[in-house]
This record gives structure tokens, C-alpha cells and sequence, in this order.
């Protein structure tokens, strides 16, 4: 398989504090890879600088051999912990928006998502709980017919059956010709659906690799090698 992405000796600092530190890595088309820290370890910023919302101090980042730009961003498909709708909008007048947007958005597929996810398009925005506006945002991310999908702590805030419903939400959408990055702490409800693995500590690449591969190295599943780590 052909490379998607390649982010290649990337530095970041915000406010004088260096947040990446050299990362590299490339993903291939149809992986999932998920990234892994604690928080404060530079995972939502590694996310902004490929999605180009933040610009990069030095190094590379290439999706599809293309340096990020506007055309890029329009083939990324970002989910972010973080309300941009108006609260008084109900959820189909912020779909409508939404669409608006972007020109790749798949009507008949957020309308499945919303049936899967139980979601009223009726409902406002102030009226969803942290876990209904997660599924409902998540719905929107994957809605989408992006070639690379950033999900930034999908199940942070919602319940283990919850938890459930939006893994197989993020399973059912994967194909060959797209991919997925997803930065986590909850490593064990998530690492099933991992083909690859990079553990982020102090803005640098501690460990990158194959999923399988790291756990016959170590021994030990991806939750375990992560306590390990971030142990230390």
C-alpha cells in the first residue's frame, strides 16, 4: 500500500514552549493508527499542525505527496473536543450549516449515523449531554468523504455502552482508500481496532510501529505497553 501521510522531523513551540520534538512517521492507506500520550504530551497539537490549523516551525508534513495547504484541508475530515455550533440551533439546522461547508458531506449517511447513534434532529445543541453532542460531532467527522479522518479523543466523554456504539461507528467507516489517526488515553476499548501504534511522551516518538508486531515485542497488549511507558 501506497503512503497517505508522511510527517518527517516536525518541530512545534507555542508561546515559546516546544510541543513537538522532531515526530516522524508516514501512514499508509486504509490504516488506523492510533496515538497515544497523556495529556499535555502534544497529541491534539500534532493533530492541528496536519490539519493545518496551526503552522509548523520546521520539518515536513505531505498527504498524498501534497505539502498541507487549503486543498489539503479539504480532504481531512477533523473531529475536535469542541462545540462550534450555536446552542440555541437545533441538530438539523447545524447539519444543514455543517454541509454548507463542506462539499464532500454525505447526507444519506449522517441520517444513518443519527438513526445508529439515537439521535433526534429535532434536539438543540443545549439540550445534548457531553456524550449526545461527542456522537452527534463524531456523526458530522464521519459523514464526510475525506481521505484522512483525525479523531481527537472520540469516547472521552461518554458512557462504556456508548463507547461501544461509536467504535463500531469508527469501524464501519474505514476503507482502502481513506485513513485514521485517533489520539487516546483509553487505550483499552480502542486498541482492537488499531493496525498501527505510535506513543507520544514530552513531544517526541517514543515507540512507533505495527500493532501486532509491538505486542509480540513486548509481550503484552497496547494498554500494557502504555502503562509501561508512561510509568517510567
Amino acid at each position: 500500500m501506497s503512503n497517505l501521510l508522511e510527517v518527517n522531523n516536525l518541530y512545534k513551540s507555542i508561546k515559546g514552549k516546544e510541543i513537538l520534538r522532531g515526530v516522524t512517521f508516514k501512514l499508509e492507506r486504509g490504516k488506523v493508527l492510533g496515538i497515544m500520550g497523556p495529556n499535555g504530551q502534544g497529541k491534539t497539537t500534532l493533530l492541528n499542525t496536519i490539519e493545518g490549523f496551526l503552522k509548523i516551525d520546521s520539518g515536513e508534513i505531505k498527504l498524498e505527496e501534497n505539502n498541507i495547504s487549503n486543498i489539503t484541508k479539504s480532504q481531512i475530515s477533523y473531529l475536535q473536543d469542541m462545540n462550534i455550533f450555536n446552542r440555541s440551533m437545533k441538530i438539523k439546522d447545524a447539519i444543514n450549516l455543517y454541509s454548507d461547508f463542506f462539499n464532500d458531506f454525505d447526507r444519506e449517511k449522517m441520517n444513518y449515523y443519527l438513526e445508529f447513534m439515537n439521535l433526534d434532529k429535532n434536539l438543540k445543541i443545549k439540550d445534548l449531554s457531553k456524550g449526545m453532542m461527542e456522537k452527534f460531532n463524531l456523526s458530522l467527522t464521519l459523514s464526510r468523504k475525506a481521505k484522512l479522518f483525525l479523531l481527537d479523543e472520540p469516547i472521552s466523554g461518554v458512557d462504556p455502552a456508548s463507547r461501544e456504539k461509536i467504535l463500531d461507528a469508527i469501524l464501519e467507516n474505514l476503507s482502502e482508500e481513506s485513513s485514521m489517526i485517533i489520539t487516546t488515553h483509553y487505550i483499552g476499548e480502542l486498541e482492537r481496532i488499531f493496525d498501527e501504534v505510535l506513543f507520544l511522551g514530552d513531544g517526541k516518538v517514543i515507540e512507533f510501529g505495527d500493532a501486532e508486531e509491538l505486542r509480540e515485542k513486548h509481550q503484552a497488549s497496547i494498554d500494557a505497553i502504555y502503562r509501561k511507558i508512561f510509568a517510567e
